[in-house]
């Protein structure tokens, strides 16, 4: 029978390492955690789970840290999971048919990014079979994927699949954990230092394009991400990022038309439809906001087609409905992300004002009051205020 092992590295992860063991303790034939210097209960927790936890210096290189776990991995294959994700209870069939192929190297798997409100999932090369030459590359968002490609040239036989449903939740981005690490900095240096070695490297054109967009430096992060687009190497998944991101960058420039073209070729590459999901959400918006009702519309239910749970899709579907003036349909759209997302500030702040405008005038001050309510436990009071004084505008005192 097939062994599969799990492979981890952390440090200080006491918060969360016990619901990530829990998920697939019972999956797999072995728990390997490497940890790179933890203060706290991280490896005591560890050990009473039952994983075997072996030592390492950190280097400021995360694929030395994961190549050093490998070392110690016995099984067939490998699950590769960090300390802020836990594998789906549900995929577990679906991966275990996927590993007893013998012809399969890698299963790509799709993880679900908890907490981020434009590209809820992405595509992970995180399961492999054990294999002398794969390894991993790259100090920062290190990855296996160009091993693959040099041992595919070697040995083309091997098989590359995916599985379409979610294997992994991932925690990281939810904003409470994301203010809490200095990812930022880290990131930045390392990829810089990469990239000097390798100037038109895609991939790493693209991750490093999109924090330069992300701390305001603009210039820096759209000239990269051209630079990326014309080393005519990048594989699908990064040419549909390099495109999105390029989007993005437009966007907020107010280059609309170029926006339009860049997500456009986004959403052409050959990928898994729920990987499009931020570029079509982000076409919508951009056609939303040119007022073209009926192609923002479409955008919209076309994420929704693709993933029925996405909560910001269906709130901006309906703000797209009642800018249309279709009232009823843009009610249902805001109580759906509310039941999808119970701490949905802004769509209880959006119902209210539907339920104001249809007479409804009970329920729609207790919508407005719960909208209040969420933005001041979630850090905003500034949009507290500003809701408490446009209802004083109106007569409604909360």
């Amino acid at each position: 029978m097939t062994k599969l092992s799990l492979c981890m590295i952390v440090k200080n992860e006491e918060a969360s390492l016990t619901q990530c063991l829990e998920s697939v303790k019972d999956v797999v034939d072995e728990m390997i955690v490497l940890d790179t210097g933890s203060s706290d209960k991280t490896v005591e927790i560890a050990q009473t789970l039952g994983a075997k936890v072996f030592y390492f210096e950190w280097s400021d290189d995360f694929s030395a840290a994961r190549n050093e776990a490998l070392k110690y991995v016995t099984g067939d294959w490998v699950l590769i999971l960090d300390a802020d994700e836990v594998l789906n209870p549900k995929i577990i069939p679906h991966l275990r048919q996927a590993i007893s192929y013998e012809k399969n190297l890698v299963v790509n798997l799709i993880r679900q990014e908890i907490g981020a409100t434009q590209s809820p999932y992405s595509l992970v090369s995180r399961l492999f079979r054990t294999h002398r030459e794969l390894k991993f590359t790259r100090p920062y968002h290190a990855i296996i994927d160009d091993s693959v490609i040099q041992l595919l040239k070697k040995e083309p036989n091997w098989k590359i699949v995916e599985l379409s449903d979610i294997a992994i939740f991932h925690y990281g981005y939810q904003p409470g954990v994301i203010a809490s690490l200095d990812k930022t900095n880290r990131a930045k240096k390392a990829m810089e230092q990469f990239l000097g070695n390798a100037p038109n490297d895609p991939y790493v054109c693209s991750k490093l394009g999109a924090l330069y967009l992300q701390i305001g430096q603009e210039k820096e992060g759209i000239k990269l991400l051209k630079q990326g687009l014309k080393s005519n190497q990048a594989s699908p998944q990064v040419l549909f990022e390099l495109h999105y991101h390029l989007g993005n960058a437009y966007t907020r420039q107010s280059q609309l038309e170029r926006a339009v073209k860049h997500y456009q070729k986004a959403m052409n590459q050959p990928i898994l439809p729920q990987l499009k999901i931020g570029a079509y959400h982000n076409t919508g918006s951009l056609l939303l906001s040119l007022g073209d009702l009926n192609n923002a519309l479409k955008a919209y239910e076309t994420t929704l087609n693709i993933d029925p749970n996405f909560a910001v899709g269906y709130y901006n579907l309906g703000m797209t409905l009642k800018a249309m003036g279709k009232l009823p349909e843009a009610l249902a759209a805001y109580q759906k992300a509310i039941t999808l997302a119970p701490d949905y500030a802004s769509a209880y702040q959006n119902l209210g004002i539907i339920l104001f405008k249809t007479g409804k005038i009970p329920e729609s001050i207790e919508s407005f009051k719960k909208a209040i309510n969420l933005h001041e436990t979630q850090n905003r009071p500034q949009e507290a205020q500003k809701l408490r004084q446009g209802l004083k505008e109106i007569g409604i005192i909360v």
